[in-house]
């Protein structure tokens, strides 16, 4: 590495301990760039396809609240793609191209979107345990070092808790109700557990991106402590509303201040990363259907777009 390219790292590095946002046009070392696009694109490709399990249910809603809170629900989830996209557009890359490594398999999502949304209560588990999960790590994100990633996370973790706070309210109903629908609720917490504790990525000995992102400050807390804290906060949850989480090693553990729980099942987990969930290939058919039948769409929006410049043009030539 040459002293030029040192000095500019070292440069780099004293900012981010400092606490000053890295914006798009300041010098950044080439594998925080692409580490970022990486995480920023993984994020927003896994609130687009997150859409596919709920938006499986907004038909078949029990009621018109139901069905228009979780229509909004997977409205703002569109929106959170969007601006993430659009923060990793400041990185250098197009969203074609973002888009085009989703629909080839190249860009990775969350697993947990490739379990199947089996009955109603699945909507309240996924806003409660799913959205749960992932506000534990996005309020995190509020204070990443790249400024228009944290800018991004603000409006998005207040929607998500908005979510959270849905899917709460649809299993507390649930479980409040008949014994069939608490048991419907009780099924849901069982399918749903587990791959929401697998959302925060593998135990961080294994992590191969942990300790850099750690060290630039893109992440702030560990994927194991963030796991810890999500079980701590959730548990509480879990006994008001008279359930039970599927995990007979779960217990309280008054030295460590924390609950203490079972080992995660991590050879499913690499299994659903690497294509073998039981609906990755389903999710990845709808996408690529959906992009080819909305092609037409862009099109018309490009063609807009230059009318629109064209008329611009046309009169700022009859001004001048």
């Amino acid at each position: 590495m040459s002293p030029e390219i040192l000095s500019l790292e070292e440069r780099f590095q004293s900012r981010i301990d400092a606490e000053i946002k890295i914006e798009p046009k300041d010098w950044m070392p080439e594998k925080y760039r692409k580490t970022l696009i990486r995480q920023i694109s993984q994020h927003a490709h896994s609130e687009i396809v997150g859409m596919l399990p709920e938006g499986n249910w907004i038909t078949r809603a029990p009621s018109l609240r139901r069905k228009s809170v979780l229509l909004a629900k997977v409205q703002d989830e569109a929106g959170h793609g969007l601006y993430l996209y659009s923060a990793a557009e400041t990185l250098g890359i197009s969203r074609d191209e973002l888009v085009e490594q989703l629909l080839t398999g190249k860009a990775k999502y969350s697993s947990i979107f490739n379990y199947p949304t089996t009955s109603w209560a699945d909507m309240g588990a996924i806003g409660w345990l799913v959205d749960g999960a992932a506000i534990m790590n996005q309020v995190m994100l509020t204070r990443t070092s790249y400024g228009p990633y944290a800018r991004a996370m603000v409006r998005i973790c207040k929607e998500e808790s908005f979510h959270q706070r849905q899917g709460y309210e649809i299993m507390m109903t649930l479980a409040k109700g008949t014994p069939e629908q608490k048991a419907m609720a009780q099924d849901s917490l069982n399918r749903w557990w587990w791959p929401s504790l697998m959302m925060f990525g593998p135990n961080d000995a294994a992590s191969t991106h942990s300790a850099q992102s750690m060290k630039w400050k893109i992440k702030r807390k560990s994927n194991d402590e963030l796991r810890q804290a999500f079980v701590d906060s959730a548990m509480p949850q879990v006994e008001y509303l008279g359930l039970t989480v599927p995990d007979p090693d779960l217990k309280w553990n008054e030295e460590r201040g924390h609950y203490d729980f079972g080992a995660i099942d991590w050879d499913e987990f690499w299994s659903v990363v690497k294509g073998n969930g039981p609906c990755n290939r389903q999710r990845m058919r709808t996408k690529q259907k959906a992009h080819k039948e909305g092609a037409w769409v862009r099109e018309a929006a490009m063609a807009h777009a230059e009318k629109r410049r064209q008329r611009a043009v046309e009169q700022d030539e009859k001004v001048a």
